[in-house]
Order: structure tokens, then sequence, then C-alpha cells
């Protein structure tokens, strides 16, 4: 907590702002293009994701959604991401995601938790909300 009167640096929020929007940029490019190394630098190594896909549940160890976008990169020539908004409270900050065009038709809307550990800013948890298309793998 701050004391009373004192003054956060706005350039300590404004580079706090930008790193998190860089590691969610690379969670973006690396599911778009299938590049592990790109997620595993934007997510703890013990992260996790939740979700439900076509009412089938993913509950999974991160690495998990690593194969799975080498196996299967989101980009088909449709795949759009936007970052809706970003907040911060100190160390912690959260992150929402819009995909649309993921294998080509699938849309998802991304909560991304993130914490600072050192300097370094990490995804700790992603829980993903499908909001229609179906995925090439599941007719």
């Amino acid at each position: 907590m701050q004391a009373a009167g004192s003054a956060v640096s706005l350039t300590a929020t404004i580079d706090d702002y930008d790193e998190i929007c860089r590691v969610v940029q690379l969670y973006i490019e690396g599911a778009r293009t299938g590049d592990a190394a790109r997620m595993k630098e934007a997510f703890h190594e013990e992260a996790r994701m939740f979700g439900s896909l076509m009412g089938t549940r993913h509950d999974i160890p991160i690495a998990e959604l690593f194969r799975l976008s080498e196996a299967m990169p989101g980009d088909t020539g449709k795949y759009r991401a936007r970052i809706l908004s970003v907040s911060q409270f100190g160390d912690a900050a959260f992150v929402a995601l819009a995909e649309d065009g993921f294998w080509g038709t699938v849309s998802f809307v991304d909560c991304f938790l993130l914490t600072r550990m050192g300097s370094t800013w990490k995804i700790t948890c992603k829980t993903f909300a499908h909001m229609g298309g179906e995925p090439p793998f599941w007719s």
C-alpha cells in the first residue's frame, strides 16, 4: 500500500504496462505460429490453463498447451488477437485478450493472471472462454 500523499512513479507504471503487454504478445505470437519457445518465455513453468472447448474441460498444465500449439498453430490465415484490458496491482496483473479466427473459425476470450517475479513478469494462469466456432479436429 502507498502511504498517504506518496506518489506512484508514472514511469514505473508505464514500464510495467509495456512489459505486461510484451509478455502477452509472446503468448499471442507463440499460439499463432506454434512457437513453443515464445510461449515458454511468457509462462511460469508451473502455470496452468483452465477452460471448456465444445463442452470438454481442459484443466491442464501449461506444457500441454505448448504441445498443442506446436502440433496445431492457431493461425490458418484468419487469426486476430487484441488485448482488451490490462489491470495491475503491485506485483499482480490481469489481462483480458480476445482471439478470433483461431484454427480458422474459433473465438476465445482469455483471462491471464501475471505475477512479477523479481524484475520479470510471467503468466501464471490462463483461463479461457470458448465464444464460438468449431475446431477442425472436432469434426
